[in-house]
């Protein structure tokens, strides 16, 4: 098990302890709430997982290692971060599309920036949420505030991978 693993379980069981210790049945709706979470959560990654694991072998390596590989540079950064913002939907759909881009080649630093990208331009939850609800003139300046930020950070982990600080590889 790894380490995460065993946090989320410390910080689990420390959830649990405190929802039992205040009463009221908060240990109870907990569970209820997980249960229903589960139920949601669980179909999507059974076709999410295996999905990935299609694109991983259906994606040429020398595309991916051309297109966002480590010797892809600032190109395959900034190809990266727009790249990101054009991925639907959660995470249950971003990351096994990035651990799929992953076994194909893609360098670290690409894929910060593929997964910034998705974090904050998302053009899917843009055209759906934020247009109708929030309007054109809020759209175009949180866009214009944050259009840089998928290439800056993924500028910056190469930079942390160059110096050293990071291997530059990703282990799951």
């Amino acid at each position: 098990m790894s380490g995460a693993a065993l946090v989320l379980w410390a910080l689990c069981a420390l959830a649990a302890l405190a929802a039992f210790s205040a009463g009221n049945g908060a240990l109870r709706h907990g569970v209820r709430f997980a249960t229903d979470q589960l139920k949601v959560i669980l179909p999507m990654l059974v076709l999410a997982l295996p999905a990935a694991g299609f694109i991983a072998e259906l994606v040429p390596d020398h595309l991916a290692q051309a297109l966002i590989g480590p010797d892809s540079g600032a190109t395959g950064i900034l190809i990266a971060a727009f790249a990101g913002g054009l991925i639907p939907g959660g995470p249950f759909v971003s990351f096994p599309i990035v651990l799929a881009l992953a076994k194909s080649g893609a360098g670290v630093p690409q894929l910060v920036a593929l997964t910034s990208g998705w974090a904050v331009l998302a053009f899917h939850r843009v055209l759906i949420w934020e247009l109708p609800v929030m309007g054109p003139s809020f759209v175009v300046l949180r866009l214009a505030a944050s259009v840089a930020l998928p290439a800056l950070s993924g500028f910056a982990a190469l930079a942390l991978v160059e110096l050293g600080l990071f291997s530059g590889r990703i282990v799951p």
